[in-house]
């Protein structure tokens, strides 16, 4: 099971960032666990500089920048393997 989180402090791109995910760990048939993180303090434990932002399995995979879903599965399928 992969432990997803979106970092981010609930903007359009954060969202957006979690329908993506959820969508490619889903069409992957991928188990996994999604925690969106909004308070800034834990954001920044991350040192990520621009959000949105996506961590798998506590490593940042992504920050700043918004990922199609095919890009999002790509990632997913690198950690699984």
């Amino acid at each position: 099971m992969l432990d997803l989180k979106i970092l981010g402090t609930g903007c359009p791109k954060c969202r957006k960032l979690e329908e993506r995910t959820c969508q490619a760990a889903d069409e992957l048939s991928i188990t996994y666990e999604l925690e969106k993180v909004t308070d800034i303090n834990k954001i920044m434990s991350y040192r990520i500089m621009m959000t949105p932002a996506l961590v798998v399995n506590g490593e940042v995979k992504i920050a700043g920048k918004l990922l199609s879903v095919i890009e999002i599965q790509d990632i997913l399928k690198q950690v699984e393997s």
